[in-house]
């Protein structure tokens, strides 16, 4: 004989309504964080590597050559800061670099050679000068490069001049291609009037003809200074009766131009629209590598 129990069915029903509204918080609760993760996901995305930093950095970068009579003079290097059109549509750049290394005064007929590299082939276009800051207060100069297409260098705030910082160095040392160099901000020097960056120094090694190269931040890819000279010490040395002497640069003594003196320099000199790549400001032997 079958019996019945009214009480077991209510009992399934209770639970079956009791359970209802916790699987929809439940659903409710993941849709809300749903966001969150998101957020959180695209907060920590990986930074690029150190080969894919450099390959955003190296497009910046040019060498410079001073010709006369089909000789050359001096070499040195350059960073581009800008990138236009002209009326024509002409792609023209806009590069930065020292303004000793683009002293010409005591050549007759100087021609101004601004060259790119490319796997074997080199892009040669002719430059000149439209500013030039005085030596050795601002060592800086600002090339008009009709002709070549180079994306832009972004310039560091103040904040990124941090001890300790890496850095690699892009030049083209005695007028070779473009070569890099690695090491870490050694040292930044602020003006106690206006509280910015006055100088700034690397232990990044470079050579003769690195003036003007850029030294930019591994961490963003900024260009943190323009590279002025390095501090040298003369080694003498005497063999078989005859005396010698060298200079051998010193670690830590290369010495820059922060980010601050470049965005200065273009706004002196009537350029600040070429400042829309830059990021806000906040507030031994000296020899010079480019000549």
């Amino acid at each position: 004989m079958s019996r019945f129990f009214p009480g077991v069915s209510a009992l399934l029903a209770l639970v079956s309504c009791a359970s209802a509204p916790s699987q929809q918080a439940a659903v409710a609760s993941a849709s809300e964080a749903a966001p969150v993760l998101e957020r959180v996901v695209k907060a920590e995305a990986p930074r690029p590597t150190r080969k894919e930093q450099v390959r955003r950095i190296l497009p910046h970068n040019v060498r410079l050559q001073i010709l006369e009579d089909g000789r050359t003079r001096s070499t040195a290097s350059g960073v581009v800061v800008g990138s236009e059109r002209d009326e024509q549509g002409g792609a023209v750049a806009w590069v930065v670099t020292n303004a000793h290394a683009v002293e010409m005064g005591h050549l007759k007929a100087p021609v101004l050679r601004v060259m790119v590299d490319r796997r074997g082939d080199v892009l040669e276009r002719t430059a000149e000068v439209v500013a030039k800051g005085q030596v050795p207060d601002l060592d800086l100069a600002l090339l008009r490069v009709p002709g070549l297409e180079l994306p832009a260098a972004e310039l560091a705030d103040d904040a990124e001049l941090e001890l300790g910082e890496d850095v690699v160095v892009a030049a083209s040392p005695f007028g070779r291609a473009l070569s890099l160099s690695g090491g870490m901000l050694s040292q930044v020097e602020w003006d106690r009037e206006t509280k910015r960056p006055h100088m700034v120094k690397t232990d990044a090694p470079i050579g003769y003809g690195a003036s003007g190269g850029g030294i930019f931040s591994l961490e963003t890819g900024r260009l943190l200074a323009i590279v002025e000279g390095y501090r040298t010490a003369k080694v003498d040395f005497a063999v078989q009766e005859q005396s010698y002497s060298f200079d051998v640069p010193m670690p830590g003594e290369t010495f820059a131009a922060p980010s601050a003196k470049v965005r200065q320099f273009l706004q002196s000199n009537g350029f600040a629209r070429l400042l829309k790549h830059a990021a806000p400001t906040e507030g031994g032997v000296a020899q010079a590598a480019g000549r």
